[in-house]
């Protein structure tokens, strides 16, 4: 049992690899109880978004995408793979900003990221991962199902590893949110008050222990009160008229 203001993270191992289709919810909970844990009100899981995009087909064989000019001239100029470019552009409302072989995207989310999500690592060779069409739909879709076989009132993140702007490195962020505050504002919140970024903190959490290659891509934290009827990863996406890089 945690100690008041404590929290407690555990990473469930022996989820195994992931195929279209497979129920994440059930292999959690095996995962879970492999772990000696059982699920109760207010745990949070984070959850990786490699294994939720399997498990939703988001994965694309490369030799069936054909680039167009536009991915051809980026990736010649880079030498990138121009059919992972042209995923990249597919996946973008638009390009923030491609240099160094680099391409800043604002994807369909609405996310500011690296090559919008798109990832040819931990899958098969010669494909690539996209990420999931709404993460916070995926979320919401494991939390109630999650809840119909315990019974248990949880929190669910859908985690990825982004770039920082400010900061060096990279760490694991929320892209999808169920059952959780995303956002924790002080008491007498005004303009000038900053409101804690809770879903992006315990991801980051949660990466301490989340190991991609040994399987154990969901964490479970308990110890945190932060619980939502309804919830939304979109509260941290900071508007264009306030984000000083767009």
């Amino acid at each position: 049992m945690a100690a008041a203001g404590a929290i407690s993270v555990w990473p469930l191992q022996g989820v195994g690899e992931v195929r279209p289709g497979d129920d994440l919810a059930t292999a959690i909970l095996e995962a879970a109880a492999a772990t000696d844990l059982t699920l109760q009100d207010d745990d949070v899981l984070v959850v990786t978004q490699k294994i939720v995009s399997k498990a939703e087909g988001r994965i694309v064989q490369l030799d069936q995408v054909q680039p167009s000019p536009l991915a051809s001239a980026l990736a010649a100029r880079w030498a990138k793979d121009a059919r992972v470019v042209e995923l990249v552009l597919g996946e973008s409302r638009r390009i923030v900003r491609a240099e160094r072989g680099v391409i800043i995207c604002e994807t369909w989310h609405g996310f500011i990221c690296a090559n919008a999500g798109v990832d040819c690592s931990n899958v098969a060779e010669g494909c690539a991962a996209l990420l999931p069409v709404d993460p916070d739909a995926s979320a919401e879709q494991l939390r109630r199902t999650l809840a119909e076989r315990t019974g248990a009132r949880l929190g669910i993140i859908i985690s990825d590893t982004f770039g920082r702007a400010w900061r060096i490195g990279q760490t694991d962020v929320a892209i999808g949110v169920a059952g959780l505050q995303p956002l924790r504002r002080p008491p007498g919140d005004g303009p000038r008050r900053a409101a804690r970024a809770i879903a992006d903190e315990l991801a980051g959490t949660a990466e301490l222990v989340i190991s991609k290659l040994s399987r154990a891509p969901v964490a479970l934290i308990r110890g945190v009160h932060a619980a939502a009827p309804s919830a939304s990863a979109h509260g941290l996406i900071r508007r264009p008229e306030q984000d000083l890089f767009r």
